[in-house]
């Protein structure tokens, strides 16, 4: 059978982008469905721009900061329609550059939301498109309980185009969205509570890492409020009443929901190509990212796997791979190095504590923390923190975490070393690099064994 298409891709995110432009390369014809801006959630209401807005609150902490060395920027000022605008013509110069990816191998992009009519039929607005195979990487989407009122709070989405920035504002959530957008409120100047209906934020994170992240949080100036629920949210003269679960009652500015994300497919009409999903509505897939519609894949966030941009990247190339040089895909998805862009921000490849013991390891953990060289004169009290985790049977490290300045950028080589199946007898016969917070993770020595 002749199709218009050898593969049609629905979403034009950062796997459906780099799936659509490599298989294009290699001789495909490709076409690519987006309703919105190209590059998807991480480029236009994501990493990107939340990146941006992360630096331009540390900048405040940083004025404070520069006194002790000599320094004054009194009196400092923020702008927010400057910092909002300038993200705005930079997001806007990506999705340009996103344009010529897709368009100079000779991807056709068609704009609209793609539906699927069969098992290798997609329609897009008016036109009716076939392919022989179809790659669906729409991503997800923000997810709002039902409760009273929760149609007068703003999700991550909203944050970006703001028209001004409220006084005070209630972030709801306990996860990595939630806690970077308090910092960044917080940096900001905008009176920053934290409430999550657990005992510890930040899920699935190592267990002290989780603890001492939240301590840093609240020593920076964010209210972090545990065990606490919204029951329902009423207008009041221009703001949000919040009344929580416990009876207490508190005005704010705005609230933000960051309560996680849902797979993105109710408007991709799946039954009629007899693709399934789970409960939560992702994609049901193989080892191959092929759906139960042998002629349907998908990747990324919309398959509810792990929801960072690397990895949807990383399950395009490796379902290129499969299909124009037959490798299995094999992709591991344990040492994923991450970074949550809080302040201060997380690191962490691995497995964390809990993790390696629910896996049977005998191990030994390594941890410290300390107040960083740069605070001795800065006078905060902000502390960082560091652990290794080891597999005492091969001296293997199984993982690393850090919650403190850089780790983002620290963690990206732990990363490497932890792939590669560094010993913890490779990591002390590294030469550290003197004076630097990272050098910590080459002088483990015996006295910051964690007792257990």
């Amino acid at each position: 059978m002749s199709y218009q298409y050898d593969l049609f891709v629905i979403g034009a995110g950062s796997g459906g982008v780099r799936a659509s432009r490599v298989a294009a390369s290699k001789g495909f014809k490709v076409g690519v469905a987006e309703a919105s801006a190209l590059g998807g959630t991480c480029v236009n209401i994501g990493c990107v721009p939340k990146k941006l807005f992360v630096y331009g609150s540390e900048f405040s902490h940083v004025a404070q900061q520069a006194k002790g060395y000599g320094w004054s920027f009194e009196p400092h000022t923020f702008d927010w329609q400057t910092l909002r605008d300038n993200k705005t013509k930079e997001i806007e110069r990506l999705n340009g550059i996103y344009q010529n990816l897709l368009e100079n191998p000779g991807v056709t992009i068609h704009r609209g939301y793609g539906e699927l009519v069969d098992a290798h039929t997609v329609k897009v607005g008016d036109e009716t498109i076939s392919a022989e195979r179809i790659l669906i990487a729409v991503g997800a989407k923000p997810f709002v309980p039902e409760f009273p009122g929760n149609d007068l709070v703003l999700v991550s989405d909203d944050m970006f185009f703001l028209e001004q920035l409220p006084e005070s504002i209630l972030v709801v959530g306990g996860g990595y969205i939630a806690v970077e957008f308090a910092g960044i409120c917080n940096g900001l100047g905008v009176k920053t509570t934290l409430a999550y209906r657990g005992d510890k934020l930040l899920r699935g994170f190592d267990d002290d890492v989780r603890d001492f992240a939240s301590q840093e949080y609240q020593r920076n100036g964010v209210d972090v409020q545990l065990e606490t629920d919204v029951a329902r949210i009423e207008e009041y003269q221009g703001q949000r009443k919040v009344f929580f679960k416990d009876g207490s009652e508190q005005v704010f500015g705005a609230v933000l929901y960051a309560t996680g994300r849902v797979p993105n497919t109710d408007q991709l009409n799946l039954a009629a190509a007899g693709v399934e999903t789970d409960d939560k509505g992702a994609i049901k897939i193989n080892k191959r990212y092929q759906s139960s519609t042998e002629s349907v894949y998908a990747i990324g966030d919309v398959t509810d796997g792990i929801q960072l941009t690397p990895v949807a990247i990383k399950e395009a190339m490796a379902l290129i791979g499969y299909w124009f040089d037959g490798i299995e895909p094999n992709f591991d998805y344990d040492n994923i190095p991450t970074a949550v862009f809080s302040q201060p921000a997380i690191g962490t490849v691995g497995l964390s504590e809990q993790e390696a013991d629910l896996r049977g390891y005998d191990i030994d953990v390594y941890q410290t923390d300390f107040r960083a060289m740069k605070h001795t004169l800065t006078g905060s009290q902000e502390r960082c923190f560091m652990k290794l985790i080891v597999d005492r049977a091969t001296d293997k490290v199984l993982g690393a975490h850090m919650v403190g300045d850089y780790a983002g950028e620290i963690i990206q080589g732990l990363g490497i070393a932890v792939k590669a199946g560094a010993t913890k007898a490779d990591f002390d016969s590294t030469v550290g690099v003197h004076p630097t917070s990272a050098e910590e993770f080459v002088t483990f020595s015996a006295g910051a064994l964690k007792k257990r």
